[in-house]
């Protein structure tokens, strides 16, 4: 990407900009010309409380800030601790936005979920059916949580004026994914189970549920291209969707994923697993007409991309033989 003139000096603070889709935006935050860009680490400022969020924004004194940092893991995470998605993702939201607008940032960028979507919206999802219903069981606090901050910039808008975006990227993945089992999301849990399964030699892998729920996935350079973009060119008080705009399910997905890792196993399905919401896929029309975001990656190329990445990691951190 070319320098932007939008971020050349100007002082933006990332939240969660070490993790997964925050390094991914810090990255295109430099090519597009930021030079001053601020990630309060997590062991540095507990943005959960108060005097971590105040500490953070005194020292990077930013005029924009993208907030990315969250409390996230899949279906199994977030059975466990609904109470803990909730109230961490909702009160370190709630209260860094406020202290934003307290000290004068320029722009908030926050983001929100797709899993604040109710469990029965009609495909494509619109940003209009956002209040029609509730979410999908197993992850509704963490998406009520999300939800709240896009009332609360919207209300923040109408009554102080203060520039808040509210961008909703779809489920992502990409290299650097997390692939830890107790808290990782459909793919890269997918990836992990087919590559061990084919290292140890094992006949079948096995699946929650079964495999008819569809779901929309974003490479995660592509999220990061839209949410700064969004950044830099989108000012209305709507939300916006980040997607590609197409599903697959959950089949057909592990089918892929399995020709992708040379796994030439069986694939059994546990139906007394939750599938989770039964399809998800975006209308991504307001991101293409607001600030000219579509996705660039392919599917199957970027899959390509992240397996060839965590068999490199898988490489790296494995014990060598004979110690």
């Amino acid at each position: 990407m070319g320098e932007s003139s939008f971020w050349a000096g100007r002082r933006v603070m990332v939240t969660g900009g070490g993790g997964f889709l925050g390094q991914a935006v810090v990255k295109r935050l430099a090519d597009g010309g930021a030079t001053d860009v601020f990630v309060p680490r997590s062991r540095q400022y507990d943005l959960r409380t108060l005097d971590g969020i105040r500490a953070a924004l005194s020292d990077g004194s930013p005029q924009l800030v993208i907030h990315l940092a969250a409390v996230v893991g899949g279906i199994g995470a977030n059975r466990e601790n609904p109470g803990r998605f909730f109230y961490e993702n909702a009160i370190m939201g709630i209260q860094l936005m406020e202290q934003a607008r307290l000290v004068g940032v320029e722009k908030y960028v926050q983001i929100g979920t797709v899993c604040s979507y109710p469990k029965f919206t009609p495909v494509p999802f619109h940003e209009d059916d956002l209040w029609n219903g509730y979410p999908e069981e197993t992850n509704a606090p963490y998406g009520v949580a999300k939800k709240m901050l896009l009332v609360q910039g919207q209300a923040y808008r109408q009554q102080y004026g203060f520039d808040v975006i509210h961008l909703i990227p779809v489920n992502l993945y990409g290299p650097g994914d997390n692939f830890d089992p107790a808290s990782s999301h459909v793919i890269p849990a997918l990836i992990k189970k087919c590559v061990d399964a084919r290292e140890a030699g094992e006949d079948h892998i096995d699946c929650w549920g079964t495999g008819s729920a569809s779901r929309e996935f974003l490479y995660v350079d592509d999220a990061a291209n839209g949410i700064v973009l969004g950044a830099e060119r989108y000012e209305g008080a709507e939300p916006v969707n980040l997607g590609v705009g197409s599903e697959i399910t959950i089949r057909s997905l592990v089918e892929l994923i399995a020709r992708l890792t040379r796994f030439h196993g069986e694939i059994r399905w546990d139906p007394s697993k939750p599938d989770g919401q039964p399809r998800r896929a975006l209308d991504t029309s307001r991101a293409r007409d607001g600030f000219g975001f579509s996705a660039g990656t392919s599917f199957e190329a970027g899959l390509a991309a992240t397996i060839a990445w965590y068999e490199a990691s898988a490489r790296r951190t494995s014990p060598t033989p004979g110690r």
